[in-house]
């Protein structure tokens, strides 16, 4: 087993990574949950079929009560309505302070079941069980959770830490390969602006076949990247700030789209190349960086460019989290392996995007 500690100052958790982790769920659970008594699962109608029961057999076991709640699988759910249904939901199993949530799916289950933990009761613990490539990556670790408003993605949400993380790569052998493809949009991130030599490492193995054979150690690296970031900077205001390389254009790609049309990972993937872009465009970014980053995004099936109006663009900066007043950071590569935020006038940056 693979096992990293996020050590953030009374709030420490364990990410564990191995294959048929999923079975033994509920020994790991206890050993970090020693007062709950009942466990809220909060799952998606894609997840809960595969992988429901197991989880509840697991937990069970551990002696846990188990009540498992199932939501329409999709970005619609991450939504005020969902919400406030499983608030009413956890009232009526019996939650207490002392109980805890467990997501058990992707970025989506795990965003609105972390925010519900975080707001429910005034905060209970919560369990991350990500059963995606992108979850497991990214949005398990870090404590961001959010649902979206009709205004944008993610504008209503807290830092709610888990208390565990548990991946079971076992799990991504029931992922179209589309929802795997998205996941490695943000795998290949990480080598963008972190790791060059890991970006080199995901170059030569442009399959899903290859990375499956070398899964863990993937996962390991992405984590303990995110890992190191979050440790530094928990509140997003310093070098946490490089994880969103490609996400302020994603989101334009995303809100273009009515969050229908290009997946989370699609839109990322289009938007580092076009950051990327920006920068050589900017004489920040060594010319060709772009090239580079599309080759590997094409043979992974990726979109590497989304067309997108003036109009898209500028509705989507002006509600850029990473802008304040009349400017914006935007993340950019100095080289592969190492991102900066470079402020420049919104205005610039919509210029630069005609």
């Amino acid at each position: 087993m693979k096992t990293l500690t996020v050590a953030l100052p009374g709030r420490e958790y364990d990410i564990l990574i191995q294959r048929g982790l999923l079975d033994q769920a509920g020994a790991y659970c206890r050993k970090s949950l020693p007062r709950a008594g009942r466990l809220f699962v909060v799952t998606d109608s894609n997840v809960a079929p595969l992988y429901a029961s197991r989880l509840e057999q697991s937990l069970t076991a551990a002696g846990f009560s188990v009540t498992v709640h199932v939501v329409p699988a999709g970005e619609g759910s991450k939504c005020a309505g969902q919400l406030a249904g499983l608030w009413e939901a956890m009232m009526a199993a019996g939650l207490t302070r002392t109980d805890a949530v467990v997501a058990l799916g992707g970025g989506v289950v795990g965003d609105l079941a972390g925010f519900a933990a975080a707001t429910i009761l005034r905060g209970v613990d919560f369990v991350q069980i990500p059963t995606t490539l992108l979850s497991q990556v990214d949005s398990s670790v870090g404590g961001k959770v959010a649902i979206d408003l009709e205004a944008g993605k993610n504008l209503a949400g807290a830092f709610w830490q888990p208390r565990l993380v548990l991946m079971d790569p076992d799990t991504l052998d029931t992922l179209p390969d589309a929802t795997f493809a998205d996941g490695m949009a943000e795998v290949v991130k990480y080598g963008c602006i972190l790791d060059g030599t890991f970006f080199d490492f995901l170059a030569d193995r442009p399959s899903r076949k290859e990375i499956m054979g070398e899964i863990e150690h993937v996962l390991y690296t992405c984590c303990n990247l995110k890992r190191m970031v979050v440790e530094e900077d928990e509140r997003d205001t310093g070098k946490r700030m490089l994880l969103n390389f490609g996400h302020t254009l994603g989101h334009a790609y995303e809100k273009a789209g009515h969050y229908e049309k290009w997946t989370h990972g699609q839109a990322v993937a289009a938007g580092m190349v076009k950051a990327a872009g920006l920068g050589e465009r900017l004489g920040i970014t060594p010319a060709g960086t772009a090239d580079r980053i599309a080759a590997v995004l094409t043979a992974l099936d990726l979109p590497v460019e989304i067309s997108c109006t003036a109009e898209e663009y500028a509705a989507a900066i002006g509600l850029d989290k990473k802008g304040a007043g009349a400017d914006i950071s935007v993340i950019l590569l100095e080289e592969m392996g190492r991102a900066i935020p470079h402020k420049m006038p919104k205005a610039a940056l919509l210029e630069e995007l005609k």
